[in-house]
């Protein structure tokens, strides 16, 4: 915890809290063409050797290479050996066989010498002088990649290209994932109104559920409903019990601050959520709230503040949802300050920055602050965050800082 009456969480104490806390999702069997961006919730082992039969990389001719060692260069063609037929046998030391990419090796064939390297001449394949030719040239080996039995997949793997590629390798037209998990993003506010609505000079538009969404649906998560409510106590608790019947994660933006209409708190009490934190030692997003449901609802009251709501998702919803499906903490991604920035306030500072390459530094990100909290305007042109440490410090150019990527 941070030094001081408060006794914030820091922003790793409060992502360490978030994945204590939350409760992991149900598994279910779905089909390999549904399963891009699932967490794997099974171990997976190869089905046989990986290649399964020492495979022909290249077309051209198959033969001994004992042979070429004795000085011969010039082969009768004896036949083909194509893709997905058993292996052909050759009788005679003297011949080759046509081989084919994908092909098994041929029996009585140790090396594979490719079409390029080759002149044929009245059914004869001549091979010059000054040909590489050695053992198992251009063969993918049978067991080079995997062994059958070994590990491939274990639980957790989040599954992309090559995760479904080896799925499908090992036989697997189907396979054990965590569910997508049913997540609703509510905005509250008075003050907010839809982009097709019309609109008073004292209100503003409700941008923050189209972000946030839009950040979830950029990391695979598509099962996300919206809703808005007001800043009434007995509707926000009406229609968010509702909500908690019905979803595994609920967002919630405003209302979780210290005003007369901050009612998201007392009425998240009320329901029966248990308090994990309110507050972490950050800024932006210092007021964010976090607690588990009645049934194991993991619940996030974020800032209303557009630039504020982002970060948070980014910081601990993402990884909630994470750990949520049992998929490992990975390691962050890390770059340099690309200029000098000061931090003031005794509180981490997450700083917009765009990723740019310097001549020195290499890839750097350059500070890019908004005027507040509010002005998500700024963010255009930037690609994600830095989480730099309390201040007041001036962090130099070179500083090595977590990146979060929008």
């Amino acid at each position: 915890m941070t030094s001081g009456a408060s006794a914030l969480p820091t922003p790793a104490e409060a992502e360490a809290l978030v994945r204590e806390s939350v409760l992991p999702l149900p598994v279910e069997s779905r089909p390999l063409e549904s399963l891009a961006g699932a967490v794997l919730a099974q171990s997976v082992r190869s089905e046989r050797d990986q290649p399964p039969f020492d495979r022909v990389t290249m077309d051209g001719i198959a033969f001994a290479s004992q042979a070429w060692r004795q000085g011969q260069r010039r082969f009768r063609i004896a036949g083909i050996q194509a893709a997905g037929y058993p292996p052909l046998n050759l009788v005679d030391a003297a011949d080759c066989l046509e081989a084919m990419t994908g092909a098994v090796l041929p029996q009585g064939c140790d090396c594979v010498v490719p079409v390029e390297r080759l002149r044929v001449e009245d059914g004869f394949a001549v091979v010059d002088d000054d040909t590489p030719v050695e053992p198992f040239l251009n063969v993918h080996t049978r067991g080079l990649d995997a062994r059958e039995g070994d590990l491939l997949l274990a639980r957790g793997t989040r599954l992309g290209a090559p995760e479904l590629a080896v799925l499908a390798s090992a036989g697997l037209p189907r396979a054990d994932v965590r569910i997508e998990p049913r997540i609703l993003i509510a905005t509250t506010g008075d003050e907010l109104v839809a982009p097709d609505q019309p609109i008073a000079a004292w209100q503003v538009r409700r941008s923050n559920s189209y972000a946030l969404r839009g950040a979830l649906n950029l990391r695979g998560h598509q099962r996300v409903a919206e809703d808005h409510l007001p800043d009434d106590h007995a509707v926000l608790a009406e229609r968010l019990s509702a909500h908690l019947a019905t979803h595994d994660v609920i967002v919630l933006t405003g209302g979780v601050s210290m005003g007369r209409y901050d009612h998201v708190p007392s009425v998240l009490r009320q329901l029966g959520v248990k308090e994990v934190f309110h507050k972490v030692a950050q800024r932006p997003g210092k007021p964010i709230w976090f607690g588990i449901g009645s049934t194991g609802q993991t619940v996030f009251g974020l800032p209303g503040n557009p630039v504020s709501a982002l970060v948070c998702l980014l910081r601990y919803v993402v990884p909630a949802l994470a750990a949520m499906a049992g998929a490992p903490a990975r390691g962050t991604e890390h770059i340099p300050l690309g200029s000098a920035f000061r931090v003031k306030p005794a509180l981490a500072c997450f700083l917009p920055v765009g990723v740019e390459y310097s001549s020195t530094l290499g890839m750097v990100a350059m500070p890019r602050p908004t005027r507040g909290s509010g002005d998500f305007i700024s963010l255009l042109g930037t690609d994600g965050f830095v989480e730099l440490p309390p201040g007041p410090r001036e962090f130099a150019a070179g500083f090595l800082a977590p990146l979060y990527r929008w």
